[in-house]
């Protein structure tokens, strides 16, 4: 009986707890995004969380620029940029294109960009 009583008890305090305060307005909810939309956003999330794929990001903002140049400015070595860029080729952050022997390498989309910018710019504003 006293089982009953407490899981009653539980219920209720479930039930109060659910309820807003009167003077809080009631909000319609977001919608529900579909599962793979929001697995392919982890993913493009996860590539774009290194920090050399951020530099990368941010360099190829400014303009289009081939591996020696990434290299060159970032300061890595060749082999680790050519890595971070398929990474961010796969996720569909960036697309290269051939001339003669080099790949000229541009973002897919400005909104990636966007995402990086205010991160960083996040990070500096509560650093500063």
């Amino acid at each position: 009986m006293l089982d009953r009583a407490a899981a009653n008890s539980s219920v209720s305090t479930e039930a109060a707890q659910q309820e807003h305060s009167p003077e809080r307005p009631s909000v319609e909810p977001v919608p529900v995004r579909a599962p793979s939309t929001l697995t392919a956003a982890g993913d493009l999330l996860r590539a774009l969380a290194a920090p050399v794929r951020i530099s990368i990001v941010l360099q190829l903002r400014e303009s289009d620029r081939c591996v020696h140049e990434l290299v060159d400015v970032l300061g890595v070595a060749q082999p680790l940029i050519s890595q971070h860029l398929r990474v961010l080729k796969s996720a569909g952050v960036v697309e290269g294109e051939r001339h003669g022997r080099e790949v000229v390498y541009r973002l897919v989309d400005e909104h990636l960009s966007h995402i990086v910018v205010d991160a960083v710019a996040h990070v500096e504003e509560a650093r500063g």
